[in-house]
């Protein structure tokens, strides 16, 4: 099972939040997911960014590929940073 660590969006419209979940790639987000590993609401203010890194790093470790803008996310939390650390390079 390959696994992706997406965004899904949830809220009401034109208040979107967004959960950051590990899925089946061959999934459509807003099927099951496998875990919860953050959440991002960037609506309200100050915006709320949260990061579970023991989880995300677990996932990444295991080979779960990250979309670009989950990634991003991971960079400003330092989770990226530390991944790749943990991998010995940069990638």
């Amino acid at each position: 099972m390959a696994a992706k660590i997406k965004l899904a969006r949830v809220g009401a419209p034109h208040r979107a939040s967004y959960r950051i979940i590990v899925i089946d790639s061959r999934s459509a987000t807003d099927s099951k997911f496998i875990e919860m590993i953050g959440f991002w609401d960037p609506v309200s203010e100050p915006e709320e960014l949260v990061v579970n890194r023991e989880k995300a790093l677990e996932w990444l470790s295991k080979g779960a590929q990250p979309t670009e803008s989950v990634v991003k996310i991971l960079k400003r939390t330092e989770v990226w940073n530390e991944f790749l650390k943990s991998r010995g390079g940069k990638r």
